[in-house]
């Protein structure tokens, strides 16, 4: 088994990949492999809305000019996956939002590719807003007919500074706890 992860903070292993690589300890623990891919210096335009993903059904996105064919065929290929965001103005960043839209209408103008496979958020807030980041997430895994594994609280950890967001025991837990709800689940789907 496998889960992908993607950050899609600007900063490259920030707070947000911190929060991802402990949910990651779990699901190592019982064997489940893992990769994290981070978005930040590496640009994603958004959907242009061409409908050539409905129109082709080839499993890929028309724009070649970046690695989202790539991220698609990983996601397509794992288990689960993990969406990390940082909360940009009570929400996700670009090139998060870019990576849900586009991928997002591939995998549904294809039979619904990512359909019963675990899905998880994980955000970081310096304060506030995280909320509706953490639901843009959990609406994506719904909408594409994913499972998603609870925890002891929501998915948030709290840290503007790179590192100060391991000082946020109970975030950590959270992550520690639904990296073990998600490796219990994965097992089950694959029953």
């Amino acid at each position: 088994m496998k889960v992908i992860g993607f950050n899609g903070s600007a900063r490259k292993d920030g707070n947000t990949a911190i929060l991802i690589r402990t949910v990651f300890e779990e699901l190592e623990k019982e064997q489940i492999d893992t990769e994290l891919i981070q978005l930040a210096g590496k640009p994603l335009r958004g959907c242009m809305a061409c409908g050539k993903c409905h129109e082709k059904q080839d499993r890929k996105c028309s724009i070649t000019t970046d690695d989202m064919n790539a991220y698609i065929e990983k996601m397509t290929g794992a288990d689960g996956i993990i969406l990390g965001s940082p909360t940009y103005f009570s929400s996700v960043t670009a090139e998060m939002k870019a990576l849900m839209d586009r991928a997002g209408y591939v995998c549904r103008a294809n039979g619904n590719l990512l359909k019963r496979k675990a899905g998880a958020a994980v955000v970081t807030m310096r304060r506030g807003g995280a909320i509706a980041a953490f639901d843009t997430l959990n609406h994506w895994f719904t909408i594409s007919e994913m499972i998603v594994p609870g925890s002891s609280y929501w998915n948030f950890g709290l840290g503007r500074g790179i590192g100060e967001v391991e000082h946020d025991e109970e975030g950590m837990n959270t992550m520690h706890t639904l990296g073990k709800n998600m490796a219990w689940l994965l097992k089950r789907i694959r029953e």
